[in-house]
């Protein structure tokens, strides 16, 4: 067991707390009855955080909790997470990297299939009687269209051999082509969604891709196109998606993020070619289990061995723990 006080503001899967219960001091903000006279008390011996509390991991935090010296972030993204400020402290942030990549892309995959196929207006046309009376209209199709990825990574490359399976042409864009990469590259996003008929996006959150996909991409899709977005709300222009698909710009739309989460816009909820799903791309009882071991696991080895297992590459670790 350390002396490190190690901040929880939210629970995390129980596999994650009883990992760390016996090897730091673990306070669990939610338990209390006051939780802000609560992080009052503590802040000053806070030396690592568990996840994060509501709003955004910055300066002003990082002020609260003088001696913080690890971020243990739950999830891949962690766009919530002023990365350059911890560094400039000194303070290691970490994410949850490889663990979840499979079960987002099978998300996906997913959301595509019941974005053209229509699957869940389908199972509210059979639940609602009206199959007795007429048949499901008939949905475009995923045969013959040329997938386009918007950020390939571990994420994103999970994604495109799915679609590999199903036949699909493949392209991307990213901010660099890759080496030994085979599908086809496109330097902008507006290039990869005039050469596709679908787009999905996978790149990381943050101030660098906030809009990536606006309304010349949405335009450049195209009338038959379709968009897939497991990435971040931000990545897309919101407003200039609702307007797409109410005017038919493009086809459809599969979301399972959103610009200011769990608030979904009337408009999209209104539409009648979009599947909205919330934010559960990696939310299956055995991924959320191993990506809240990976948490646990990174401020046990920063504790006890002064080297965190997956620090984001904004925080290099120090050679030797402060």
């Amino acid at each position: 067991m350390t002396n490190a006080d190690v901040l929880m503001p939210a629970p995390l899967p129980a596999a994650a707390i009883a990992a760390l219960d016996g090897r730091v001091r673990l306070h669990r903000l939610w338990e209390q009855d006051d939780p802000a006279a609560y992080l009052a008390r503590i802040a000053p011996r806070v030396r690592g955080l568990a996840g994060k509390p509501a709003g955004r991991v910055d300066a002003a935090l990082f002020d609260r909790l003088p001696a913080l010296e690890i971020v243990a972030n739950f999830g891949v993204g962690y766009d919530a997470v002023d990365a350059v400020a911890a560094a400039a402290r000194g303070i290691v942030v970490t994410n949850t990297p490889g663990v979840l990549d499979e079960e987002v892309a099978d998300l996906a995959v997913g959301l595509l299939l019941a974005t053209i196929r229509r699957l869940p207006q389908a199972d509210r046309y059979v639940r609602d009687g009206k199959w007795p009376h007429a048949p499901f209209p008939l949905s475009p199709t995923l045969r013959g269209r040329r997938a386009g990825i918007l950020g390939l990574g571990a994420i994103g490359t999970a994604v495109a051999r799915r679609l590999e399976a199903f036949g699909l042409s493949i392209a991307y864009h990213g901010r660099h082509r890759q080496d030994g990469v085979d599908y086809a590259y496109h330097d902008t996003p507006a290039a990869l969604a005039a050469a596709c008929d679908v787009l999905i996006a996978t790149v990381p959150g943050g101030a660098g891709t906030r809009h990536l996909v606006d309304a010349g991409v949405l335009a450049a899709l195209g009338a038959d196109g379709v968009f897939i977005n497991v990435a971040r709300g931000s990545v897309v222009d919101q407003a200039a998606l609702i307007a797409a698909l109410q005017g038919g710009t493009i086809l459809a739309a599969g979301l399972d993020v959103f610009d200011d989460e769990p608030q979904v816009p009337d408009a999209l909820i209104a539409l009648p070619n979009t599947v909205l799903l919330p934010h559960i791309g990696s939310a299956s009882t055995q991924t959320r289990a191993a990506m809240g071991q990976l948490v646990a696991d990174n401020l046990i080895a920063w504790f006890e061995q002064g080297r965190p297992l997956t620090p984001v590459p904004e925080t290099p670790v120090p050679s030797q723990r402060r």
